[in-house]
């Protein structure tokens, strides 16, 4: 079925669907009408010779200079060019195709200006397969994504290059291939295209989709890793997170017990100590305070995807422009910045748990580095080293982008949100989590096949599902093999499927 676009109602899964599953997207009815009718007042100004910024203005520290009917025709295309200035290695092709969704949803509005058959084309791309190729970097998240938006607008006048069909063409080679019409670009169809965050908004998007399964990928290593530890289980009770009434918690609480449910540890049979270390008894907590930090980047995200962030922006009912700045980046770099350090936050939990695992002072009666042959082998010792340095990495990347601002302009545009930096270290911030978690998991599975009690239904399950990848550490081998299998398994999402079948869903 088709996503039907018009400017409201968009979610971080309609993102990950179109953007990565390659749903098919049409608009409303009712967005054309709008579309159409905020063009033809955008027109009449043109043709009484109103001044708009960015239609017959210059932009940034020229938006004082007022440019001639001939100069207007060609303006939009010198400020693609010109702004079209990005560097760096291309961008994955979700990021661009989400971003590419969260531009048509803004003009659904009918408060751009731009010609609806420039949209249009932007969703023909979308459904044919041609997706611009897009430099990672370039963009300060002001003034909107404008490098990376760039290039996707390149392909409105049949330039830059495009993806189709697994291969880089020549813009104008993609668009003929897939049957799509150059759309061309008129007075202010160009910033009309590239003036928002739309670039950042997406990939914060799919970032909060990836982040909310690893986090429950997370709650599964430590379920494991507390059942190898013969944690107590009191902590976990209800009633503890509900009298303080984090949801977070609530919820993180409720998914471990889950896991250990059936499991000796959960009945009370087995003996444990009376308090647990921070890392063993108040993972709900830390966890949880991940998850409120991910559910209110979501609220924030999703607002951005379903607002008009654009500059200048009609109102046709009331005859009127306003130039301002809601392509700020600011409001979703914010929470985004810290919804990338609650991934290092938990990610320093879970090499807590894989030390005190490691660790025969700490393992209640596992052997030293969860090897059998202490001495001549060294177990899993060196893979500890590897999640720390991956950790160390990750809290470099955790200083947040968004107070980092530098002027540009001249001067105009003197602060910036960077927010298209704190997407991209999000994204580093999450690779070396997926290996971190891999390490732990690979741990608590070596612990557990050293005990001899019952373990919960989850755990069980998330053990199987381990050794199908990694075999238990008998005597010692290279261990980077085992490391990047791990790595790819918890980003595959193969334990959290397999569990949530054994154990039902753990939102």
């Amino acid at each position: 079925m088709n996503l039907v676009i018009t400017g409201s109602g968009l979610t971080i899964e309609d993102v990950v669907n179109v953007a990565r599953n390659n749903q098919k997207v049409e608009l409303h009815p009712d967005a054309i009408v709008r579309m159409k009718k905020c063009r033809a007042m955008l027109e009449r100004k043109i043709e009484n010779h109103e001044i708009m910024y960015g239609v017959n203005t210059g932009i940034g520290e020229f938006s004082e200079m007022v440019l001639n009917d001939e100069q207007v025709k060609d303006f939009q295309k010198y400020l693609i060019y010109n702004h079209a200035a990005g560097i760096g290695n291309p961008m994955p092709l979700d990021h661009v195709r989400g971003a590419m969704l969260g531009r048509i949803n803004v003009h659904s509005h009918g408060n751009s200006g731009i010609r609806p058959e420039v949209t249009l084309t932007l969703i023909e791309m979308l459904n044919k397969g041609v997706t611009p190729y897009v430099c990672e970097k370039g963009s300060v998240g002001a003034c909107g994504d404008l490098a990376p938006m760039s290039q996707i607008a390149l392909l409105m006048m049949g330039e830059g290059k495009a993806y189709y069909q697994g291969e880089l063409y020549e813009g104008k080679e993609a668009m003929d291939k897939a049957g799509i019409p150059i759309p061309g670009l008129h007075a202010r169809d160009g910033l009309a295209t590239i003036n928002g965050s739309n670039v950042l908004t997406a990939m914060s998007a799919l970032f909060l989709y990836d982040a909310n399964n690893w986090l429950k990928q997370a709650e599964i290593a430590a379920a494991m890793s507390l059942e190898a530890m013969k944690a107590n289980m009191r902590p976990y009770n209800p009633k503890l997170h509900e009298i303080r009434g984090f949801k977070g918690a609530i919820r993180s609480a409720a998914t471990i017990l889950k896991c250990v449910e059936g499991g000796d540890l959960h009945l009370g049979t087995i003996k444990c100590k009376v308090q647990d270390a921070y890392s063993m008894r108040s993972t709900p907590q830390v966890i949880g305070a991940a998850h409120d930090a991910l559910a209110y980047a979501r609220s924030q995200v999703e607002i951005e995807l379903n607002g008009v962030g654009d500059n200048p922006i009609f109102f046709p009912d009331e005859d009127l422009q306003l130039s301002g700045a809601n392509f700020q980046g600011s409001p979703v770099s914010v929470p985004m910045d810290m919804a990338g350090y609650c991934v290092t936050m938990v990610s320093v939990m879970s090499e807590r748990r894989m030390n005190r695992l490691n660790n025969p002072a700490l393992s209640v009666g596992l052997p030293p580095f969860l090897t059998k042959g202490a001495g001549m082998f060294s177990g899993l010792m060196l893979s500890q080293y590897t999640a720390d340095t991956l950790i160390v990495e990750q809290r470099i990347l955790s200083a947040p982008a968004s107070i980092q601002s530098i002027p540009a302009a001249a001067d105009q545009e003197d602060f910036v949100s960077m927010g298209m930096n704190t997407a991209l270290k999000n994204f580093q911030i999450l690779d070396n989590a997926y290996g971190i978690l891999g390490i732990e998991f690979m741990a608590a599975a070596q612990a557990l096949d050293f005990r001899e009690y019952n373990f919960g239904k989850g755990v069980r399950k998330a053990k199987e599902v381990v050794r199908r990848h990694v075999d238990f550490l008998d005597i010692d081998r290279p261990l980077h093999t085992d490391h990047n299998a791990m790595k790819a398994l918890v980003k595959s999402c193969e334990i959290l499927k397999e569990v949530e079948k054994e154990v039902g869903s753990l939102e």
